[in-house]
């Protein structure tokens, strides 16, 4: 079914596409970020927001994880920033009187985009098993349907908590401090679904599943790789850091199957140059690279540093490194000496020239930073992936020395504070065993259900409550119609969100919305005005604290909701004392110091300036304490190529420039000059002509999996140069493509970057 407006706000028809743009940000930078901010917020509201974001006295970017720099500028945001706070900010609300008037049939028929068009949440609602409208409920009501709910259940493990990466530090603690209370490690959130596979593989080969470098690394770096990562659309500060690192003599490698222009050029808003000159060219090299070939191509790399050290011994491998600090080399070298070069370039879909030449790059490098996104993480094979990249770095002893290391680059504001807090279904003894002693309480050891996991629970009858604080779930995960199937067989459902989505409308048999603050917001509590915490991408530890009114007296923050569905569920005479916490967040944070490695005084380290930069021994100290061995780990790994059948293209999902995951602010993708569209898929011109189909077209895509076929209806061809075989379209319009059963080896993420389809026409070809 094609979920269709009668508002008209997705009319493929109305779809324009012009030339893509060679370059990012700019005056338009500026200009859509007013415009959008203004039209939700207007113009005191506008200028009172973003003044404050990202500013030490301010909030946290609810939008990615980038970190800020010590020297922050006024304006500290990015045109995706600004439209994260305008959606978050806005003066629009949906009360009871929307749900009163729009059944929820009636919504389910609506867009993405109309959904979270509509406003801000102001009431917790309740639709009841065969009702047709959510309505009001109070919140000890809606506090006591939960708990009865799970304390109907025959296990704690018949309940799914999932949480998303915009909950803060405070309200992760004691998410996962609840569910591990109710006797479940069932904690899957959105990491899951993106870095899991950088979690995994760092974690073997460093011992740490983080990146191991700071923002100030960018600027003492030889050399920086982006790899999978579109940073103009999906961490738009980051081109900032990129054009301070090429001014100081960086080059930067381009490695994606789509030329982004945040890649090319970067008109720094900010600066005279940027405004009116032509701004920083970036990208010194551009690897065109095929969807899944990342693995060759390091492991090319490898083999090309190994052969000129070979022949010029001392002079590519650092050997005192090696032999002192890692294990594993002589294995992993013999594992790529013997490479077959038809098989990479069939692979990569790159010359051998080129690959010679960016590994020359790597080995003239004193400093190299690697740094990657979604593009790695979600094939098959991304672990073993992220293991090559971690090969060629150990080799070269890029890591715990300034200017160099690995840098995953997290998507959303505080994924990776959630999982430092435990939000993970497999969290260590040293944690679990920290909770027990903190609390005086007993926590399950059984490892729980991760995204995919839960859903097929959710499938299969074996998990009837499912829990959300943040997200969009339904619109976020794999196989759109075995998940809202999921769904929809719960016995409850219960979403705490700031606004209308998806997963408000395909719900359990009961639902509840629970609508809480937001980042923007202030939140007064009765010990006075509250600030939570968040964790960057590099492992800073900040305050956030929230400014404007809320938009509505019936809110809760996510740290209130979550100590009354405790308070409820647990009882008066339980050990944690939940109905203090909400009181004053200090109280949190210093359970967080005593339990939480790494966060000792967390109180008085978090009220400095800038927080503190959590611990991490590969880049303090070269020390790989996290591994097995203590030492960082080469590996040998047999080397996997996506295969594709003759007359079939292999679909990566993305994101649009006019969204932030599922959140979708606007219909345009300025810099791939699309417009008014969002059901389109782009494919090289080239296949197109082979296949036998035309530039705007009207195709359904196919997906082919041993189980049966999926088919995305109704997307526009977009004629792009994409590379050879390849093809792209956004999620989640495509995520219906991506199997349940598709995910990858060892972090178990779904493989929406390596979806093997075909298209079928249908409409014909326009006439010659």
């Amino acid at each position: 079914m094609v979920r269709q407006s009668p508002d008209k706000d997705v009319d493929e028809s109305d779809l324009s596409v012009t030339t893509p743009k060679q370059w990012a940000a700019g005056i338009p930078g500026v200009a859509v970020s007013l415009k959008r901010s203004v039209e939700q917020m207007g113009v005191v509201r506008t200028a009172k927001t973003l003044r404050l974001l990202n500013q030490r006295d301010g909030f946290d970017c609810p939008g990615c994880a980038w970190p800020e720099p010590g020297h922050r500028h006024a304006a500290e945001f990015c045109e995706n920033g600004a439209k994260a706070v305008a959606e978050e900010a806005t003066k629009r609300r949906v009360g009871p009187e929307f749900f009163a008037e729009h059944a929820v049939a009636d919504l389910a028929e609506r867009t993405d985009y109309w959904l979270g068009g509509q406003g801000r949440l102001t009431h917790p609602m309740v639709l009841r098993e065969g009702g047709t409208h959510y309505e009001p409920i109070s919140w000890d009501d809606a506090f006591t349907l939960v708990a009865e709910r799970l304390r109907a259940l025959s296990t704690p493990d018949e309940a799914v908590f999932y949480t998303s990466g915009r909950t803060s530090n405070e309200a992760a603690f004691l998410y996962q401090l609840l569910v591990r209370s109710f006797g479940t490690n069932n904690l899957p959130d959105c990491s899951n679904m993106c870095h899991e596979s950088s979690g995994a593989a760092l974690s073997e080969t460093t011992g740490v599943g983080k990146g191991s470098v700071s923002l100030a690394d960018f600027e003492l770096a030889d050399l920086i790789i982006v790899v999978g990562q579109n940073p103009g659309t999906n961490h738009p500060r980051m081109l900032t850091a990129l054009e301070k690192a090429k001014r100081a003599g960086a080059q930067i490698i381009a490695v994606n199957p789509l030329p982004e222009a945040g890649l090319m050029r970067f008109k720094n808003p900010q600066n005279v140059r940027g405004v009116l000159g032509k701004g920083t060219e970036l990208a010194d090299e551009f690897c065109q690279i095929r969807i899944g070939g990342d693995q060759a191509l390091f492991q090319a790399i490898g083999n090309l540093l190994l052969a000129w050290e070979a022949a010029n011994p001392g002079t590519v491998v650092d050997q005192d490194f090696v032999d002192n600090r890692t294990i594993g080399f002589a294995e992993y070298a013999e594992s790529v000496r013997e490479l077959d070069w038809d098989v990479v370039v069939a692979a990569t879909g790159m010359a051998r020239e080129q690959i010679e030449k960016v590994a020359r790059m790597m080995a003239d490098s004193k400093r190299t930073i690697v740094c990657w996104a979604m593009g790695l993480t979600q094939h098959k094979h991304s672990v073993p992936t992220i293991r090559e990249i971690a090969n060629v770095v150990l080799l070269r002893g890029m890591i715990g020395k300034p200017g160099a290391g690995l840098c995953p680059v997290r998507g959303h504001s505080n994924v990776q504070g959630d999982r430092t807090m435990g939000i993970w279904e497999k969290m260590p003894e040293k944690f679990l065993s920290a909770l027990e002693t903190e609390f005086g309480i007993e926590v399950p050891r059984t490892h729980g259900h991760d995204t995919v996991s839960a859903i097929r629970a959710m499938r299969d009858g074996n998990a009837k409550v499912f829990v959300a604080v943040g997200g969009n779930f339904a619109a976020a995960t794999p196989d759109t119609e075995v998940t809202e199937a999921a769904l929809r067989s719960c016995d409850l459902t219960v979403q705490v969100s700031t606004k209308l989505n998806r997963s408000h409308v395909v719900h359990g048999r009961t639902a509840l919305i629970l609508p809480t603050r937001g980042r923007t917001e202030r939140d007064t509590q009765e010990s006075g005005d509250q600030f939570v915490t968040v964790e960057d991408s590099m492992s800073v530890v900040h305050r956030s604290e929230g400014r404007l009114d809320p938009a509505s007296e019936h809110l809760r923050s996510e740290v209130d909701i979550v100590c009354g569905i405790a308070d409820a569920l647990l009882g008066p005479g339980h050990p944690v004392p939940w109905t203090d916490f909400p009181r004053d967040y200090d109280l949190i944070r210093e359970r967080i110091s005593r339990v939480v490695p790494g966060c000792e005084s967390y109180n008085e380290r978090v009220r400095e300036p800038d927080g503190f930069v959590l611990p991490h021994a590969p880049r303090d100290a070269r020390e790989f304490t996290g591994t097995r061995s203590g030492k960082a780990a080469f590996t040998a790994n047999e080397l996997t190529v996506p295969f594709v059948p003759e007359g079939r293209l292999l679909l990566q999902t993305l994101r649009s420039h006019d969204q932030y995951n599922t959140t979708i602010y606007g219909l345009d993708d300025r810099y791939r000059g699309i417009k008014d569209a969002r059901r389109v898929v782009l494919v090289n011109p080239d296949d197109l002509t082979a296949l036998g189909f035309e530039d705007g077209q009207l195709v359904d895509l196919i997906g082919e999996w041993p189980d049966r076929e999926r088919r995305a209806e109704r997307f526009r061809v977009v004629s792009y140069p994409t590379a050879r075989g390849c093809a792209a379209a956004y999620f989640p319009e495509a995520n219906s493509l991506v199997p349940l059963d598709s995910t990858a080896d060892t972090s178990n993420t779904p493989t929406s970057k390596s979806i093997v389809i075909r298209l079928e026409g249908t409409t014909p070809p326009a006439a010659p």
